[in-house]
């Protein structure tokens, strides 16, 4: 949770997206990146009447609110785990109270809730994994990949006319001169799964 009367500014000078006009209920898909431009956490921006959540994953959410208190400085913000009094409720079809996935209409609706959650995450996973969309937290370590790697251009999670943001040198950089050379992609095939780490290839080529 960041509340204070500079919650928006604070986070807007910080987070990859433009969350000018954020809207109690609305939500934007955002990240915070190291100064040289790789994804520390991604993050769902949810706009609040009393200042903004943060949904990130658990795997980074202390990491990332240690991060965000070094950033702190002379800003008018309080930052909270707020976990234990949250549940993120999804659905492929539309409940209520729920927004669309600002990354993607086919990945369905989202609402953060007070209300405990049912296990849904099966169907979820198969439709995050079928639509190439990966999961930060699990698919690469902290400060690991680039923005342009991690598919933050593709699922709406930066804007590049908002102006500065950490690492915003090095990310605009690589759009403009095109150098981004791995991206996440899905990849369809027969058989079992395959182990995790299993070099892919076409031809002599690893992908």
């Amino acid at each position: 949770a960041v509340t204070g009367p500079d919650a928006l500014g604070f986070l807007q000078n910080l987070l990859t997206q433009d969350l000018e006009g954020l809207e109690a209920g609305g939500v934007r898909y955002a990240a915070l990146l190291s100064p040289q431009g790789k994804v520390s956490a991604d993050m769902f921006v949810w706009g609040r009447e009393d200042g903004l959540l943060l949904d990130a994953d658990p795997a980074r959410g202390a990491d990332l609110l240690r991060k965000l208190s070094m950033y702190k400085l002379r800003a008018n913000v309080a930052l909270a785990d707020a976990s234990a009094a949250h549940s993120i409720l999804v659905s492929e079809a539309r409940f209520d109270g729920a927004s669309a996935d600002p990354r993607l209409a086919a990945l369905g609706w989202r609402k953060v809730s007070e209300e405990s959650a049912p296990d849904g995450a099966a169907d979820y996973e198969h439709r995050r994994i079928a639509l190439g969309v990966p999961d930060l937290a699990r698919d690469a370590g902290a400060d690991e990949m680039f923005a342009g790697e991690a598919l933050l251009e593709e699922l709406n999670g930066v804007a590049f006319d908002k102006g500065c943001f950490v690492g915003q040198e090095n990310v605009s950089r690589m759009k403009r001169r095109a150098t981004t050379r791995k991206k996440f992609c899905p990849i369809a095939f027969e058989g079992g799964p395959l182990k995790y780490g299993t070099p892919v290839r076409e031809g002599e080529a690893e992908i």
